[in-house]
């Protein structure tokens, strides 16, 4: 349990916020993080006055302030995770021979924002900038698979919320859910064919201290016959490298 369980429940507060299409009521919030209605009014409150948080009277929600932008647009000038992910997926790259990348969540996409291609390898559609539906996508599954239940249902609360590029892959709330338990029971997620015909991809996702989704690595591959248990593995052990190296960054 958090030593600090007044900023650990600020940063779920920013955290669910940041999850949502649109500003919420103060009731939504409290059920989702399961805490009172009036800790969550005074916590919601105190962000405001740090402009972590805006609250809308007219429509009597809560949404993403100033500050919080302030703060992202400060993780992408800095790059962290790029920095530390870069060498560990090179030598992925070199240990398999297969083209590489780290993906971080984006609402209901995730956004590439590393690519290592092995020589000889075709271009890929997951280049850096490139957001693709995380339904549909290896490293989108991963980082679904151990996001929250709760989590999952408010990104995509709909049918509307599944888009397709190829007519394959989860179409709904009960597909999707049904790809993320196989998910979890293998460790690690898979995709053929659903990004770009002819391919296929195994990823795994980067956790945080907290043991939440921060972001994935992936491999993609032709999907022919290929063994793809050397690529787990190594795909795998990345991740759980990246995660030890995110927890210790945050400890120096």
């Amino acid at each position: 349990m958090s030593q600090v369980p007044a900023a650990t429940r600020a940063l779920r507060v920013l955290r669910f916020l940041a999850t949502q299409p649109n500003p919420v009521p103060l009731d939504r919030i409290a059920r989702a993080l399961e805490i009172p209605r009036s800790s969550a009014y005074h916590l919601l409150n105190a962000m405001i006055v740090e402009g972590f948080v805006i609250h809308l009277a007219d429509e009597n929600c809560y949404g993403i302030g100033v500050a919080a932008y302030e703060v992202g647009t400060g993780y992408a000038r800095q790059a962290p995770l790029q920095r530390i992910a870069r060498r560990p997926l090179a030598n992925l790259v070199d240990r398999i021979g297969q083209s590489a990348h780290l993906a971080v969540p984006h609402g209901r996409d995730v956004l590439y924002v590393l690519e290592e291609r092995a020589p000889g390898r075709p271009p890929l559609v997951t280049d850096v900038g490139v957001r693709l539906p995380a339904h549909l996508t290896a490293s989108g599954r991963a980082i679904l698979a151990a996001m929250p239940a709760e989590q999952v249902r408010a990104l995509f609360p709909d049918r509307d919320a599944f888009v397709q590029r190829h007519g394959t892959g989860p179409a709904s709330l009960t597909e999707l859910r049904s790809e993320l338990v196989d998910t979890r029971r293998r460790g690690y997620a898979v995709e053929n064919g659903e990004v770009t015909p002819g391919f296929a991809s195994v990823a795994a996702a980067v956790l945080d201290h907290n043991r939440l989704p921060v972001a994935a690595v992936a491999v993609t591959y032709l999907a022919e016959a290929l063994a793809i248990e050397p690529l787990v593995a190594a795909v795998s052990e990345t991740a759980q490298h990246l995660g030890q190296r995110l927890l210790g960054a945050k400890r120096a």
